[in-house]
């Protein structure tokens, strides 16, 4: 950041008084520009005991299968925002349950949030940001075409839940950044 979106002087980037870190703030009119992490909400959809995946048509890892998700919005809820991107990504209406599984990745400033969701009437389709979509069962699931760990992780979770019968507790867990090429173990 260079400029003050307030009043439009440059900005410092030091710790301002009363404050405990570095952040960016304008000496002139002194506005502090706080940079807090982006929150990344999705669903996961699931239709008769199969799951909805996306193919990502967009970086980052194009070609690679996700779960509806993607960055909240300014004047919706988290449930709104998972609901919002199940339809954007797969065109499929979701019934957003309980919030499910919670990833913070602190060295890429953001936050995962998942929710259980049924899909309401088993159609989807393939929207802006996909490039296919499609049910899967967890046999089917390609797990080493799996975008992010978070992903994984999410329907790892959930299988082994509902084999056991579990009533999906939520699950909160930190991902750090790998020291070394990634494996399939990696989304797993």
């Amino acid at each position: 950041m260079k400029y003050c979106s307030h009043c439009g002087n440059e900005v410092l980037f030091s710790v301002p008084d009363g404050d405990n870190r570095p952040r960016y703030w304008c000496n002139h009119c002194g506005v502090i520009h706080y940079q807090n992490p982006k929150i990344v909400v999705g669903a996961v959809p699931v239709w008769e005991g199969r799951f909805l995946l996306c193919k990502r048509a967009i970086e980052p890892r194009i070609g690679y299968w996700t779960l509806p998700a993607g960055y909240m919005e300014n004047g919706e809820t988290l449930q709104e925002g998972a609901a919002r991107e199940t339809w954007e990504e797969a065109c499929a209406t979701v019934a957003i349950g309980d919030l499910y599984t919670v990833f913070n990745l602190p060295h890429i400033n953001q936050v995962y949030m998942f929710f259980l969701g049924e899909m309401v009437n088993g159609d989807y389709g393939v929207g802006d940001e996909s490039a296919d979509a499609g049910l899967f069962t967890e046999d089917e699931i390609p797990w080493d075409e799996l975008a992010f760990p978070t992903i994984g992780r999410t329907l790892k979770y959930y299988i082994q839940d509902r084999a056991n019968g579990n009533d999906y507790p939520i699950r909160t867990q930190d991902i750090q950044p790998l020291k070394r090429k990634p494996s399939l173990d990696d989304a797993l």
